[in-house]
């Protein structure tokens, strides 16, 4: 007997949550309950099920008894989200169950409704309220209900089919529509909707847009099956698989396929106690075959797959409690059968991948040979309009076993295209000179000349090995490296034109053996020249012999171009691809680098925050600098003084001190005199002079000292910054550099090569401060109605000019020291407008280095730019660290030359070799 209920949450409480109005957690707290589950929700179903298994588990104890153990069991395995379905053997324990299963899900919270079975003394036990609404036990017949989707006869106790076809368009759009609307999830109709599926596919695969009207075959076939869509409401799949009556109950799978499809289905065999067989439909699919070609083997084998899949499904579906002999597996393709009980052959990727699958799943005495004329697969795969066997399934099924196909064994043939090919090597030597000892050395010696005087030493050695030569020889004769450089050049030319005559690469130069050695044949017999230039030795290309001779013409040349080198080479030697194999050497050739190489460049950086630091009191950020010497009178002597510029990065102003020497000690008088006047900077940026880092670490030790007893001597207690600029890079301090070339031309006109006192340097240098910070930041108007441009002497001084705007709209009753405070404050305000106006958007163009380049790495092989020597002199060095700015560009880096460590900026280096060549370069 068959039963089914539906399950809704009782009106107790389930749930209860804490409300604080307003979210104020001060006033009283709100308590609300809610009766149900939300409908609808992500975590209902989870929510459901855990409910339902819970109940069962808290009321285990209590049914311990017969009916409370499979009442227990059916809550756990026979609920399906809100719907239980189960059966029972008799209508007493159908009854005792219902009423066991309405108490003990009462516990939980639950009522058990729409309550529906074949049997009506089960539903005369049932409350009226509680069973289904169609269900009247006054009517002849028991209704038919909707069980997970497929429609269940309770009066005959059999599956059926209720199909309502909508009218959709002709089009590939209705096609998928209609076809999709029949809900067959056990596969009843298989063979039927497959039918339809196979019209779709050749709508696919001809391309058809989605709403594009089909042709008129395809509309033939596609009404056809329309009209046989009412003939499924006559399929009837009995429900029951008397399973409890058996005492031996077996699975039969079929499986087949076509070039329309492939499918397997399943029956239920069982026998009970007096001997009946019974064959129930259990499951079935079809599937069609992949828009890709695929041969009928492999389909079969698709189908035999299928069938392993649809029993594990089968038996992790259908209750433990029933005990199944082995399932049987039905083909009809030997082939497929030869490939599962293969033994001794290895197949190709698709067919060995699924044979592992199957016999992962069943073993190959499960599966048996059947005639395709009695396969019910058979109507799976190729589609039906009528279904016949799929259903019923093969009579043999319900005869003894003596009566079912014999069973016929295959074995695979190595000549099946799935079966891999053994391939046999054998190891065959083969008589060519090989000369171990040339092969080691040209792969390590780097010159030509070398290798000829090495080799030439291992022949005397073989040659004196053999008593054959007077042992009191030293040096080597012109007779030995003619001798050893023939040697090499015909070894390499045996190891690389094994076959000289059928050679193609030779065809063209009609080569002839002289001696020893392959040479041109060519076609300069009669020419007045050397028989070496008349017939050259040949060549190969890509050899390190090759690129060894190519070099040490290339030297012989003096470096020259590949043309060059090309030339000279010709006139001994063939090259084969000449021009190729001689620009590829010389592309590695570090002397021609070095020589050829140019200085790094990088798209010029961001300006730092330095030079855009507005807002602050004028030599805030300051850069420094040495400039001169000058030639000052002492008594009757002459002595040499130096100047000191100070900038100030943001408003350009300039101060200059004069300094006796460039020592520490000069500087840093010069530098208090600096901040006597101007004040304490922040920030220092200079140069990387020696003198600097000096004053960098006197000024700290003083600044340190001066903390605890000289407070109120010196400007500021607290320190300052002090960044240094990478060595050798004047572009990294353009903001000063500039200044003192204008600065020195100031001076030239102003002194015109005078010696002078010092007095007098003193106050030149004071006026070309004065002329320099007067100079404009802005560009200069034609317009007399515009202002006057922006100069640095308008945040030093605090003045315009004689037009400058003297009343400002100040309260008279304002005492003179206040105006005087506030005007400075306006104006200085009123620079710093103008600088952000006029002179901070000039700062945005890049006037050179406009094209990013790629970044210096690690590793390179670098020469390092030094103007005072030759090129030729530079030394040469390894990049151990790389420096980036903001925009993520190397702009400086570390480099390790001999046994030092120095910083320099790219744009004095140039790069000789990436990581790739460098690690054969010693450094």
């Amino acid at each position: 007997m068959f039963h089914q209920v539906k399950v809704i949450p009782s009106d107790r409480d389930v749930l209860r949550f804490l409300w604080w109005e307003g979210g104020d957690t001060s006033k009283p707290v709100k308590m609300f309950r809610m009766a149900v589950h939300l409908f609808g929700a992500t975590s209902s179903p989870s929510c459901a099920g855990y409910a339902l298994k819970r109940t069962a588990e808290d009321n285990e104890h209590d049914n311990a008894d017969e009916v409370g153990k499979r009442t227990i069991d059916a809550i756990r395995h026979s609920f399906y989200v809100d719907d239980c379905l189960t059966s029972t053997n008799d209508t007493k324990s159908a009854v005792e169950l219902a009423q066991r299963l309405r108490s003990v899900l009462a516990k939980g919270g639950f009522r058990l409704t729409k309550w529906i079975s074949n049997a009506r003394e089960v539903l005369d036990s049932i409350p009226e309220s509680e069973r289904a609404p169609s269900v009247s036990l006054n009517l002849d017949e028991l209704p038919t209900e909707r069980t997970l989707g497929v429609s269940w006869d309770a009066e005959l106790d059999v599956f059926k089919f209720e199909v309502d076809v909508t009218s959709k368009p002709m089009t590939r759009r209705g096609l998928l529509s209609v076809t999709s609307s029949i809900y067959d999830p056990l596969g009843f109709a298989a063979p039927f909707v497959l039918y339809a599926k196979s019209l779709l596919q050749t709508v696919c695969r001809r391309g058809s847009d989605w709403d594009e009207v089909l042709d008129d075959s395809e509309v033939k076939v596609w009404k056809e099956w329309l009209a046989n869509v009412p003939n499924l409401v006559n399929v009837r799949v009995p429900r029951w698989m008397m399973l409890e009556q058996a005492v031996k109950t077996t699975l039969h799978i079929f499986c087949d396929a076509s070039e329309r499809g492939y499918a397997a289905c399943a029956y239920c065999r069982t026998v009970s106690s007096d001997n009946e067989v019974n064959v129930v439909f259990v499951m079935g699919k079809a599937k069609v075959t992949p828009l890709k070609k695929v041969s009928i083997p492999r389909l079969e084998l698709l189908a035999a797959v299928l069938a392993v899949k649809l029993e594990g499904m089968i038996k992790r579906e259908i209750n433990a409690r029933f005990k199944f002999e082995p399932t049987v597996f039905w083909s009809d393709s030997m082939i497929v059968l030869g490939y599962i009980a293969n033994e001794n052959k290895r197949f190709k990727t698709f067919v060995a991948n699924r044979v592992t699958c199957i016999r992962e799943s069943s073993n190959p005495d499960q599966w048996r040979h059947v005639p395709t004329e009695v396969n019910p697969a058979d109507e799976g795969s190729r589609g039906t309009l009528l279904l016949k066997s799929w259903i019923i399934g093969p009579d043999f099924l319900r005869k003894d076993e003596a009566n079912w196909p014999v069973n016929r064994h295959a074995e695979t043939q190595s000549t099946d295209p799935e079966v891999k090919v053994n391939v046999f090597t054998q190891a065959v030597r083969v008589n060519i000179q090989r000369n171990l000892v040339l092969e080691e050395l040209s792969s390590k010696i780097s010159s030509w000349t070398k290798l000829v005087r090495v080799y030439a030493y291992v022949r005397r050695f073989i040659v004196r090995a053999k008593g054959a030569t007077n042992s009191n020889m030293t040096s080597l004769t012109v007779a030995e490296i003619e001798g050893s450089e023939s040697g090499i050049i015909a070894w390499i030319q045996k190891s690389e034109f094994k076959k000289w005559q059928a050679d193609q690469r030779l065809k063209k130069f009609q080569p002839v053996l002289m001696g020893h050695l392959l040479r041109v044949g060519g076609r300069i017999d009669q020419a007045r020249v050397d028989d070496a230039i008349r017939h050259p030795i040949i060549l190969p290309a890509y050899t390190n012999v090759t690129n060894l001779i190519i070099r040490h013409y290339h030297e012989a040349v003096g470096h020259s171009g590949w043309m060059s080198t090309l030339n000279a080479l010709r006139q001994r030697f063939w090259l084969l691809k000449g021009r190729t194999a001689v620009k590829s050497a010389l592309s590695h050739c570090v002397i021609c680098k070095k020589y050829g190489a140019r200085p790094a460049q990088q798209l010029m950086a961001n300006l730092p925050a330095e030079r855009l630091d507005s807002d602050k009191p004028p030599f805030t950020n300051v850069g420094v600098d040495f400039f001169g010497p000058f030639n000052v009178k002492q008594g009757r002597s002459t002595v040499k003084r130096y100047g000191c510029i100070f900038t100030c990065l943001v408003s350009r102003a300039v101060h200059l001190e004069l300094a006796s020497s460039l020592e520490t000690n000069s500087f840093i008088n010069a530098l208090r005199r600096f901040i006597a006047r101007r004040g304490q900077p922040k920030k220092f940026l200079s140069d990387n002079g020696t003198n600097f880092h000096g004053g960098e670490r006197e000024l700290k030790e003083a600044i340190k000292k001066m903390k605890t007893d000289q407070i109120e001597d010196f400007c500021h207690t607290r320190g300052f910054e002090w960044k240094f600029n990478p060595a050798n890079a004047s572009h990294f301090g353009d903001a000063w550099e500039r200044l003192i070339k204008s600065v020195r031309k100031i001076m030239n006109g102003v002194l015109r090569q005078q010696t002078v006192s010092e007095e007098v340097l003193t106050t030149v240098l004071t006026e070309v401060e004065s002329i320099l910070n007067s100079r404009p930041l802005t560009d200069i108007s034609q317009d007399p109605r515009d202002e006057e441009p922006l100069t640095p002497n308008h945040l030093l001084l605090l003045r315009k000019g004689p037009d400058a705007p003297i009343n400002i709209g100040l309260d008279k009753s304002v005492s003179y020291g206040k105006k005087r405070w506030l005007q400075v404050q306006y104006l200085a305000s009123l620079f710093w407008t103008r600088w952000r106006k006029e002179y901070l958007p000039l700062l945005q163009q890049r006037h050179k280095w406009t094209t990013p380049k790629d970044n210096v790495m690690i590793n390179d092989i670098v020469l390092l730019v030094d103007e005072t020597t030759p090129r030729g002199k530079w030394p040469m060095g390894r990049v151990l660290a790389v420096r980036t700015s903001s925009d993520g560009k190397v702009r400086s880096v570390d480099v390790k030359v001999n046994n030092n460590i120095l910083k320099r900026p790219i744009a004095k280096l140039c790069i000789v070799h990436r990581e790739a060549i460098a690690k054969a370069v010693n450094v």
